[in-house]
């Protein structure tokens, strides 16, 4: 693939580590909660009536969220607009799920490409129509896990057995990230990590895509410590797990998904410390509650209240939701953080000290 050029330069993130040093940013907030609050049918996830691509498809489509930037784009780009309303730096294009990996779920793995640059653009749009000379707005090309894993076996009782191969993930997201950067994607973010080796495939991947094409997007890097044990699903503390991919080089490095704020409170700030790179956080809205509208029982009051904690302490420079928030939490939090300042923080490539 060759480099394009088709993007303007400002428009690919070279502005995010000077903006990271002045002010904390905003990242946006759950897609699956808000898709979830259109309640869609069968019908509505192949697009029909109107669009007959998908209607005799063989295989349910019904929760493939990445579908929609296909047969359901004005909802995506809704959503989108609704968390740069609200206040959102970042936001993230709709492909947590659109490897061919993922997709082969759905029998869906030829569309992965097209999925990917669709959502990138429909994201990109989104943000043009916000940003302005004072607050750009950028598109975070979203890289998520795949139902199968490098480094975990898939039956308890061989604990040798693996279900892919590192190959097999490379190439899969290298597809991915093709198609982000031909729809426009301003950084990747290699996100909700409980498999570092999975993660190692994906910025295998990039570095690969970077050296072909002479293009150099920023990287975000978020694992997720899964419960009180501190570790990744595959084992590694947060120490662990920033040390095995610090050679990265990563613009930000943080945590999200599966916690809410106040239990992920302690390796956030273990990552503070131990850190060169600007601290990303994105919890989910507290608990699992299903009587709640969003699933989970935190409102945007407390969940603000508990980013900016983290932020009067100093601890980060990119906060934003995970699972049960809403285009009302990322609001609060915008509000709350705006007076804080943003950790400092120091990256050798970036040619400056904080001060």
């Amino acid at each position: 693939m060759q480099n394009t050029g088709h993007i303007p330069t400002y428009t690919r993130g070279n502005a995010l580590p000077s903006l990271l040093r002045e002010r904390i940013l905003i990242l946006d907030g759950a897609m699956g909660t808000m898709i979830q609050q259109y309640k869609l049918s069968e019908d509505d996830y192949r697009g029909l009536p109107d669009n007959q691509r998908f209607a005799s498809h063989p295989r349910d489509v019904k929760g493939n969220n990445e579908l929609l930037v296909l047969t359901q784009p004005q909802i995506i780009r809704t959503i989108h607009e609704q968390y740069l309303e609200a206040g959102a730096d970042i936001i993230e294009t709709n492909t947590f799920g659109a490897t061919s990996v993922a997709q082969e779920d759905y029998k869906m793995a030829g569309l992965a490409r097209e999925m990917n640059e669709a959502a990138a653009r429909i994201a990109r749009e989104a943000c043009l129509k916000f940003s302005s000379p004072l607050k750009p707005r950028f598109v975070a090309g979203a890289i998520g896990p795949t139902p199968k894993t490098a480094s975990i076996s898939p039956d308890v009782n061989d604990p040798g057995a693996r279900n892919i191969t590192f190959d097999l993930l490379r190439n899969s997201y290298r597809e991915q990230i093709e198609g982000l950067f031909l729809g426009g994607a301003d950084l990747f973010l290699v996100e909700t990590i409980f498999d570092t080796l999975n993660a190692k495939a994906a910025l295998f991947a990039l570095d690969e895509f970077f050296e072909a094409t002479g293009e150099r997007l920023p990287v975000m890097i978020s694992g997720t410590v899964t419960d009180a044990s501190g570790r990744i699903l595959s084992g590694q503390t947060v120490e662990a797990f920033w040390n095995s991919l610090r050679h990265i080089q990563p613009l930000t490095f943080g945590l999200n998904c599966a916690l809410g704020a106040a239990l992920m409170r302690p390796y956030i700030a273990e990552l503070a410390r131990i850190c060169n790179a600007a601290i990303s956080c994105y919890p989910n809205a507290g608990l699992p509650n299903p009587m709640s509208d969003t699933g989970f029982d935190e409102t945007p009051e407390i969940t603000s209240q508990l980013v900016d904690g983290f932020a009067k302490d100093g601890l980060v420079n990119l906060v934003g939701g995970c699972c049960g928030t809403t285009p009302d939490h990322i609001r609060a939090i915008a509000n709350a953080v705006t007076k804080r300042a943003p950790r400092p923080f120091y990256r050798e490539e970036d040619g400056y000290r904080d001060e």
